[in-house]
């Protein structure tokens, strides 16, 4: 058995079986990988994909538990490579992050300028995606942190860290009615149609949480996962927007009026989670202070010495976090 055959069955797997993807991606051949990973099954006497004629069809009972194990050492060869080069050279490496685009867009840029200054010789990669892919890649380690509001509790072998408590706002073109109340309600706001984010994105479910409470069924005529996205459909008066308020720019977003929604839906907090056992090098806990500067190292390195959820629940809920 040899660290590479484990390395293509890995890769395979996570190119959809796909293996002429595969070694575009590996820099290799399409032969030699099969031929790899047929000298690994023969080796261990199972199968780890199915087969119809020379396509991969799926990945049988025994190659779930191989690709398993097999990613669990891929990551701890990965952790070997990080340690060593922290000795070499704390300074220089890479970073690699997977968040949503209201965060990229709005949250980050600051912390990611502060960042690079600090650290030239780091190349930083951003993934942007929905919260689901966001863990999943962080889940399987093909990034080192995820940063987003939704799902990252669906995965139990990620440590999240919450970073800041954020609320929405209500996004009206100038002379709209609803600018005109003084006491805005989730009635006042289901009377028009809803221009908003997909489910599972920014804290949507939040919004829906309200307006389910109150037995409301509001009028979502679109969604999108992008705050700049909802703002132009706002401006075309396709229906009132609802957006993260740091997503509103009142020099950018003059033509539209921010109302407050604070007291209409539960405020929502954003994460940034990585996968238990991940070698943190020097540069990976600044990031995480940079962006959320109640993290720090001794508090990540306590956070990742608790196991059980609730024990970590209580250990972050003493923690006041900014409002963003």
């Amino acid at each position: 058995m040899k660290l590479q055959q484990l390395r293509y069955i890995w890769e395979v797997a996570h190119h959809e079986l796909n293996v002429s993807a595969t070694a575009q991606s590996l820099y290799t051949s399409q032969p030699g990988i099969s031929k790899q990973i047929r000298l690994l099954e023969d080796e261990l006497g199972v199968e780890i994909f199915s087969r119809s004629g020379k396509h991969l069809t799926r990945v049988t009972t025994a190659g779930e538990e191989i690709l398993a194990v097999a990613g669990n050492i891929l990551r701890q060869v990965d952790d070997i490579k990080q340690l060593a080069q922290e000795y070499n050279n704390p300074s220089k490496g890479s970073l690699t992050l997977a968040t949503t685009h209201t965060q990229a867009r709005y949250a980050l840029p600051d912390v990611i300028e502060s960042f690079i200054n600090k650290y030239p010789d780091v190349s930083l990669h951003m993934h942007q995606g929905t919260p689901i892919q966001i863990s999943e890649q962080a889940a399987d380690g093909s990034v080192d942190f995820a940063i987003a509001t939704e799902a990252l509790e669906l995965f139990h072998d990620l440590l999240m860290m919450p970073c800041y408590r954020w609320n929405r706002c209500i996004l009206v073109p100038k002379g709209h009615p609803l600018a005109q109340i003084t006491s805005l309600t989730l009635e006042d706001v289901a009377n028009y149609p809803l221009v908003t984010y997909v489910f599972g994105f920014t804290g949507r479910s939040k919004l829906d949480e309200a307006f389910n409470d109150r037995g409301l069924i509001p009028k979502v005529v679109f969604t999108a996962t992008d705050a700049d996205v909802i703002k132009t459909y706002v401006r075309l008066g396709l229906g009132i927007g609802i957006v993260a308020h740091m997503a509103y720019d009142p020099e950018k977003d003059s033509d539209l009026v921010a109302l407050e929604a604070k007291h209409l839906f539960k405020s929502s907090v954003t994460s940034i989670g990585f996968r238990r056992g991940t070698y943190l090098r020097t540069y990976m806990y600044d990031f995480i202070e940079l962006f959320a500067p109640h993290l720090t190292r001794d508090r990540v390195d306590e956070a990742c010495s608790i196991r059980a959820r609730d024990d970590l629940e209580r250990f972050f809920s003493s923690i006041t976090l900014p409002e963003y």
